[in-house]
């Protein structure tokens, strides 16, 4: 075996993905064998751990953002992950939620940071978002997951409210850093396993 699908087999193997499990992306970096496979494998690696967040929190951090990418195979990966690190069935359910409220919150308050007009923001969202005010992961944990996701869905307003509120709630900068760093890597690593 080469090196090139031996670095493949790992990145595979670490999702739970059989080695002959090929994507389109992945066939064209094995075809050139690229030297990102490293980086990629690594990158992937390092959204397992953090100084600054659970283990927990890193794999509940990496399932609200495959729930948002709709990235099957990683969903099913972090979903795993997150019950081994001692997820519970509500805090699964409540990464997905926040990964679907997020989406329709991002795509709403984008327009209206779009726009820019008065009116828009006089008439009401009609937006459930009970979630928010309970969260069975907790107040500062649902708004880091928020923060992560609109920093993937590219919402300014979002990003900097929820940043707003971390930042009140009294998480570090480190905090708020490190799970837009997860989210970014799981966007990047589902672009080739998916």
């Amino acid at each position: 075996m080469s090196e090139t699908t031996d670095i493949i087999t790992e990145i595979l193997q670490s999702v739970n993905l059989n080695a002959d499990y090929r994507t389109s992306s992945l066939s064209l970096l094995e075809a050139g064998e690229s030297r990102y496979l490293r980086d990629l494998k690594l990158n992937f690696t390092s959204t397992l751990t953090s100084e600054h967040l659970s283990t927990k929190e890193c794999a509940l951090l990496g399932l609200s953002t495959a729930v948002n990418n709709n990235n099957k195979p990683l969903t099913n990966y972090f979903t795993k992950y997150a019950e081994e690190q001692g997820a519970t069935a509500a805090d699964v359910a409540e990464a997905a939620a926040c990964a679907s409220l997020l989406a329709s919150n991002n795509i709403f308050y984008r327009f209206r940071h779009f726009t820019q007009k008065e009116k828009y923001t006089q008439i009401p969202a009609r937006i459930r978002m009970q979630i928010m005010m309970k969260p069975v992961t907790g107040k500062e944990f649902f708004e880091l997951m928020s923060l992560a996701i609109s920093a993937v869905n590219g919402c300014e307003m979002c990003v900097n409210s929820h940043e707003d509120s971390l930042i009140k709630l009294g998480t570090t900068e480190e905090r708020v850093f490190d799970a837009v760093r997860i989210a970014s890597l799981v966007t990047s690593f589902g672009k080739i396993i998916f």
